[in-house]
């Protein structure tokens, strides 16, 4: 019979922690800038600065990093973001790669 201290019974449990993945939103020439700022910090909870540069960089690299999610935050975001710009006659797409 042998002892295990709690540490090597952690050392041997591997936690495995769940897949993230980044949500970026792409850039169209339709979307105004006012309306991708207002998705970012509805959806994204950006502060507007944070929202601002984020705009910037969706407009200069065709997409720009909104944040890291589980899956189905991620996927959740996504749609969040698609529904938005189709009700507001905007083409804005969000999309979601693995970490």
């Amino acid at each position: 019979m042998s002892i295990h201290t709690d540490y090597e019974l952690a050392e041997e449990l591997q936690i495995k922690y769940p897949k993230k993945y980044k949500v970026y939103i792409l850039n169209d020439d339709y979307t105004s800038m006012d309306f991708v700022i207002d998705i970012l910090m509805r959806f994204f909870h950006k502060s507007y600065e944070e929202a601002e540069n984020i705009m910037l960089e969706v407009h200069k690299k065709e997409r720009g990093l909104c944040g890291i999610y589980t899956k189905e935050i991620a996927e959740t975001k996504v749609m969040q973001v698609k529904k938005k710009a189709q009700e507001s006659g905007f083409p804005l797409k969000a999309m979601m790669e693995e970490e």
